[in-house]
């Protein structure tokens, strides 16, 4: 009878002088820092590129001979010392910047612990599937650079997304490759005695044990939490296994598992955070654990939720209502039992918090993460205006742009994503350029004194290389979809590492409806001609994978696929599969022009135009998302969203015809009005200001930066503040808040006697207002005057606001609120008067959503 094969791997011993390239393996350092991987690439650049880039399987493969000789060359010798000085310097205590001038963070005293669903750090860590995984990357990359007292936390999936291929129909092929925990930079997480640390969580009716992993990430770490262990039933193990696998039972209980398994594992490490960062809804059941640790402390649960609160951070990135996790009543309630027993407090009052209006019997994970923190941003300022929108009923009483949400704009991570022609450039001449990233004259002179030739042969060299790196990986693609020989050849003629001539257009996001990567194919005769001149050609290229759940999605991408196969568009239109970290690299360093084209305002920010610009690349991009903040006029090309009450066919039939017009008269004549140099001066001009503009602006340093000063620091010091003196504070907001809220809906106003339709300049207006606080007293609330002016713009009138003073004087048992107006300056205004909760310890002054107005209120000529 035969026997089981058996698989048995030899591996080298890395020589005594090269023994640190296994220490150089094991932090993602290398993930940005391209000398390191140019070392691993040295040794053995065809096995670097069979382990797709991997250094932990790279060092178990290359050959014991190749390294013995390089251990004895002194050239390589002086390459991989000079990247461990590298290394050394950056990891060392003897930082670039003190940490206080950087963030106003305390290292001895603060901590943030960022919790987010996916990291997409490196393309072969396949912890993520997105922009968001891509965003919490260069979260904390820039983290680590800033050297802020950070660590992360997120899910050790033995399966990461999926891998995408397309058949010979242009249907998305799905794979899924487990990957062994050997093959990554991850090491077990011990205690002081070198055993493992395990926790547990229960859900519904069982406990399930979490082992725990690091990753080093430059100076921090980033915490997996893995339930694959032999102590956990099968189910559970496999818990951890994919991300976003599985139907709603698997998610709510990857989410448990992060959230309260992140807090019990942090505090199993001993580590005491002042902040906690939720990215995204994913992570906010930690809200709920950590509410457990204060009861059990001896807090109310009021009090509790206000300590948590304060200092927890919330970050939205969605503007669809697809992407909020949504859980029915029945499920959450199964899973939240433990918590609510934990808590003593009824189950309505934990489903209470995940209340909203877009399914009313479901638990809303956005909605917990919003109740459960009191610093929320959206991702740019457009984004934060949807978001006040779609989350205006947490603070029902207000405005959408009066609710706390606020906003930090994305950044990308500069060393991660500037091409490594760039980075030698600049290092060259300024080799302490990475400590003024976010400094915009040290980039108008960087950039600007750049000889326009040699810049223009850099970007050459960026197209070239990438023209040749998508060769290989489309001809793999032909090949194994069988096209006849005649269409490889014409691909093989477009993608010569010669053939930089071609004005190239590229399209890499994800295949989402919302983003509208047919809006181009609107008039395809039109497009046809464009693409096909034979003195201006210019081809197009797109790529991005469409999530497995989502059918319309990989309709579009056999839509394209389609169009790429047409008379018109063969050899113009080309569509590559397999999009991931490193062939992003490749599109953003190496087109010509980015291509941007989402249905306003659902696009939250989109960080693919930043990496584009600040490698000169130039965007053409609907108003929306980190452009519309962006775009000056001369660092690229904007299509200006049309009225929202044309229905959305007409909106893309407009907004199409406006991209074709730009194509048409503005971006391929001037790629192609070429002077005496052989290229466009214009277009060497556009593309520098591309860079100029965006790279001090949306760089992930800079967002990082934000976030510390406008975040971070107000949200450690209002925890610290709530939880002062065995959490006195904490108690005396909570009891304030419930004796509002019981005496609010019965508060009345009313003029004392009406103010006046006219008043004369140098004037004063006295105004007063009898108030029933019905319980409350005057220091409980502000009353305040809006005075906003007339005439101009209408939309946005400027506005002040002056607050009224509380009387000893009442008049039928309400008290009378008076405030002395100076006259403005000569025109017309619009008085208003509301009425809000104040305390001291509020973190915004609007946060408890409650607001009333004064009606009837004339306008008033001064």
């Amino acid at each position: 009878m035969a026997g089981h094969d058996h698989s048995l791997e030899v591996r080298p011993r890395l020589p005594k002088a090269l023994a640190r390239l296994d220490e150089l393996s094991g932090n993602l350092y290398y993930s940005w820092e391209r000398r390191v991987r140019g070392l691993f690439h040295r040794i053995d650049p065809e096995l670097w590129s069979r382990c797709e880039h991997n250094p932990k399987i790279f060092l178990r493969r290359v050959s014991q001979t190749r390294l013995q000789e390089l251990a004895k060359s002194p050239d390589f010798l002086f390459q991989y010392k000079s990247v461990l000085d590298a290394f050394d310097s950056y990891l060392s205590a003897e930082r670039d910047r003190p940490l206080q001038a950087v963030s106003g963070l305390e290292a001895d005293r603060d901590l943030v612990a960022y919790f987010c669903m996916e990291y997409g750090l490196y393309e072969s860590l396949q912890l993520y599937s997105g922009g968001l995984g891509i965003l919490a990357g260069d979260h904390c990359k820039a983290a680590s650079d800033l050297d802020l007292p950070f660590l992360a936390v997120g899910l050790m999936y033995r399966q990461g997304y999926f891998t995408q291929r397309l058949d010979r129909d242009g249907t998305q092929e799905m794979i899924y490759r487990p990957f062994r925990v050997e093959d990554l930079p991850v090491t077990p997480v011990t205690d002081a005695d070198g055993e493992e640390i395990r926790v547990a969580v229960e859900l519904a009716d069982r406990r399930v044990t979490i082992r725990l992993w690091q990753i080093n990430v430059g100076r921090l770490k980033l915490l997996l939490l893995d339930t694959e262990l032999p102590d956990n039933r099968p189910q559970d193990r496999r818990i951890t296994y994919q991300l976003y696998g599985g139907d709603r039972v698997m998610r709510i209980e990857q989410e448990m598992v992060l959230g309260v398994g992140g807090v019990r594992a942090l505090r199993a490490m001993g580590f005491e955070p002042t902040v906690w960062h939720i990215n995204e809804g994913h992570p906010a059941f930690q809200i709920l654990e950590r509410c457990r640790e204060r009861v059990s402390q001896g807090m109310s649960f009021p009090a509790a939720l206000e300590a948590v609160a304060a200092a927890t951070v919330f970050t939205t990135h969605t503007a669809v209502p697809a992407g909020h996790d949504l859980f029915t009543h029945e499920l959450a309630e199964r899973y939240l039992e433990p918590l609510a027993e934990s808590l003593s407090v009824p189950m309505a009052r934990l489903l209470a918090l995940g209340e909203s209006p877009q399914r009313t019997e479901a638990f809303n994970m956005t909605a917990l993460a919003l109740r459960g923190s009191r610093r929320h941003n959206g991702v740019s300022a457009v984004h934060r205006d949807v978001a006040a929108g779609m989350e205006a009923h947490v603070w029902p009483d207000l405005d959408p742009a009066d609710n706390p949400i606020t906003w930090v704009s994305n950044g990308v991570h500069v060393p991660t994503f500037m091409a490594r022609e760039w980075v030698n450039l600049f290092d060259g001449r300024y080799p302490d350029w990475r400590q003024h990233l976010g400094d915009v004259d040290f980039w108008e002179e960087a950039v600007g004194s750049i000889a326009d030739h040699r810049f223009w042969s850099l970007t050459q060299s960026l197209k070239s290389d990438m023209l040749g790196a998508l060769h290989g990986c489309l001809f793999r693609q032909y090949c194994r979809n069988n096209y006849p020989r005649s269409r490889i050849e014409g691909m093989e003629a477009v993608f010569s590492p010669e053939n930089t001539r071609p004005l190239i257009i590229g399209f890499a996001r994800r295949f989402a409806t919302y983003k509208r990567a047919l809006l181009i194919f609107q008039d395809l005769e039109r497009l046809g001609r464009l693409l096909n001149d034979p003195d201006r050609p210019v081809i197009m290229l797109f790529a991005g994978k469409a999530h497995p759940q989502d059918v319309p999605g990989q309709s579009l991408i056999k839509r394209i696929h389609e169009f790429a196969a047409r008379p018109p568009f063969l050899n113009r239109v080309f569509l590559i599969e397999g999009y991931d970290i490193a062939l992003a690299r490749k599109l953003v360093t190496g087109v010509d022009v980015w291509l941007n084209t989402p249905e306003y305002p659902m696009e939250a920010s989109g960080t693919s135009g930043q990496k584009a610009a600040m490698n000169g690349v130039i965007n053409l991009s609907i108003l929306d998302g980190w452009w519309a903040e962006g775009y000056d006029g001369d660092n690229g090309w904007a299509i200006t969203p049309h009225d929202r009450e044309l229905s959305p066919e007409q909106r893309d039939r407009v907004e199409a015809e406006d991209l074709l017009d730009l194509l048409e008269g503005q971006v391929i004549p001037e790629y192609y009005r070429i002077g005496p140099g052989g290229y466009s001066p214009d277009w060497v001009a556009r593309s520098k200001r591309s860079m100029i503009s965006v790279l001090p602006r949306f760089n992930a340093e800079g967002m990082v930066r934000d976030y510390a000063q406008r975040l971070y620091v107000p949200a450690a010091r209002q925890g610290e503040r709530l939880m002062a003196n065995e959490a006195v504070e904490a108690e005396r907001l909570a009891v304030w808040k419930a004796r509002v809220a019981e005496c609010w809906e019965n508060l009345d106003m009313q003029w004392r006697s009406p103010p006046p339709t006219s008043m004369q300049t140098g004037e004063q207006l006295t105004l007063e207002v009898l108030v029933w606080l019905n319980g409350l007293e005057p220091g409980d609330v502000v009353l305040e005057c809006l005075l906003s002016a007339r005439g101009g713009d209408e939309d946005t009138p400027e506005t002040l606001a002056h607050a009224f003073s509380a009387t000893e004087e009442e008049v039928e048992a309400a008290r009378v609120f008076r405030l002395v107006l100076d006259s403005p300056e000569n025109g017309l205004y619009q008085l208003r008067v509301r009425l809000y909760p104040r305390h001291e310890l509020l973190s915004h002054p609007f946060e408890m959503g409650k607001m009333a107005w004064l009606s009837e209120l004339p306008s008033t000529e001064g």
